[in-house]
């Protein structure tokens, strides 16, 4: 995998890209939606499940939508499944876990795919690494070992989980916690000498 890149999928934010690149890794982020992480140049801004059979990709970090998955959005699946929504949205995750590329990570909360795919090999919390608040974040990961808890702090809020109603609401509550990203970046990937900052 050494000479290959990393696909990181549905990252508008380039949380996870920008600390696999301090680290040397040649990664890009994948989105509809342009990116607002400042690096454009390396962006690619197209339907990810185009992307899945290109043979320069050696790993994924996915991070599909959830809106239609989640668990805390129960009340609404019956009018999902009607119309089509939560079949579209378990279609799209079973598309990055059938993919050929070697290594995968899959991230999504506690939802409905720990049934209708497995179960996840790993639930994680921002405060095992550094952030003092609870979102039950679920991995499933091919290739890789588990992740490990870097900074276990105090604090169990859900400050993102109740933020009011805002046009960003949903990048804000999606967006990986930098310690998160931090951790995924170096124990996964941190094979290679540290660079400049980007």
């Amino acid at each position: 995998m050494e000479d290959k890149d990393v696909l990181v999928g549905c990252e508008e934010s380039q949380v996870v890209t920008i600390e696999l690149r301090r680290l040397g890794i040649s990664a890009f982020s994948c989105d509809t939606e342009p990116c607002s992480g400042g690096h454009p140049e390396w962006h690619i801004q197209q339907d990810l499940i185009s992307l899945l059979n290109d043979p320069r990709w050696g790993a994924i970090l996915a991070f599909p939508p959830c809106t239609h998955l989640a668990s805390s959005g129960a009340r609404w699946f019956p009018e999902k499944r009607a119309d089509g929504r939560q079949q579209a949205a378990i279609d799209f995750f079973m598309a990055i876990a059938k993919c050929r590329i070697p290594v995968k990570v899959i991230e999504n909360p506690i939802g409905i795919m720990s049934t209708h795919f497995r179960k996840p090999d790993q639930i994680i919390q921002p405060w095992q690494f550094g952030h003092g608040e609870t979102k039950a974040t679920c991995l499933w990961l091919e290739g890789l070992p588990l992740l490990k808890p870097t900074n276990i702090v105090d604090g169990r809020e859900q400050r993102i989980w109740k933020m009011g109603p805002s046009e960003n609401r949903s990048k804000l509550r999606s967006k990986t916690y930098a310690g998160i990203a931090q951790a995924m970046a170096k124990q996964w990937f941190g094979k290679n000498k540290e660079i400049n900052d980007v």
